[in-house]
């Protein structure tokens, strides 16, 4: 008798456009508050996912963030991602 496997929904990094499980990528949520990096991927807003390296960052950031999120980042915005950025592996 063969086991059903457990479905894992794909995202598309907004970075390198490399479709993955959702799990391995970092999800980033439009919320009233502002951009926030959701680390549970449980917070309610409109999201966009990355990989957990500094290049996709990068290109992300640059436009394709705004443009997937539908909002233009505010300097604190762009200042809170730029310091998570840099904690992110080459």
């Amino acid at each position: 008798m063969s086991q059903k496997r457990k479905h894992q929904p794909q995202r598309t990094c907004i970075g390198c456009g490399e479709v993955q499980s959702k799990v391995s990528l970092i999800r980033v949520v439009r919320t009233p508050e502002g951009i926030r990096i959701d680390q549970t991927g449980k917070l309610p807003g409109r999201g966009a996912y990355l990989h957990p390296r500094r290049t996709c960052w990068e290109k992300g950031l640059s436009k394709a963030l705004s443009r997937a999120l539908r909002t233009s980042l505010t300097p604190d915005d762009g200042e809170r991602l730029e310091v998570f950025m840099s904690t992110l592996p080459e």
